[in-house]
């Protein structure tokens, strides 16, 4: 199983959108159950509260449901997780400092993985719902793809058991 989480400042809108969206690609690819989706805040400003109204209308707008209470990463999730992919360049940052520079080999922002490599833009402060779903389901789409391709063997495995 993969471990794959994502990570935003808040853990209301961009991240929880991306587990959302992350698992609902997973199960059209028929690769529910191999992997662990999750989503984390690098702050603790949320803790506690549902995903942000406007970014769960966009995602079933687009036909994605799913619910989300946020928390906050700790070096554990870190260091449990096969994948960190944050939202842009600040989580990146600070996620780094949380682990004192460790795991950088498994964090990347989720964007790098697209032909278009950018920061997820922050609807929280554009109001643009849409933009940030289109940003995060480019670069959902883009990382499994990546990682279809670099562990074949393994999900042809998974398919036929």
């Amino acid at each position: 199983m993969i471990t794959v989480s994502f990570v935003c400042l808040g853990n209301i809108c961009r991240s929880p959108m991306a587990e959302l969206i992350c698992k609902h690609e997973v199960e059209k690819r028929n690769l529910a159950l191999s992997f662990d989706i999750k989503s984390f805040a690098t702050s603790e400003y949320e803790v506690g509260n549902p995903i942000y109204t406007p970014a769960k209308r966009t995602l079933e707008k687009h036909g994605i449901e799913g619910t989300h209470i946020a928390r906050q990463i700790t070096k554990k999730d870190v260091i449990n997780s096969d994948y960190i992919l944050v939202m842009d360049t600040n989580n990146l940052f600070d996620v780094l400092r949380l682990t004192s520079g460790e795991f950088g080999e498994k964090i990347f922002k989720l964007c790098s993985f697209t032909s278009n490599p950018r920061d997820v833009a922050d609807p929280w402060y554009t109001g643009d719902f849409e933009r940030a779903f289109n940003d995060i389901y480019d670069g959902v789409n883009c990382f499994l793809d990546s990682l279809l391709k670099e562990k074949k063997e393994a999900f042809d495995y998974d398919k036929r058991h």
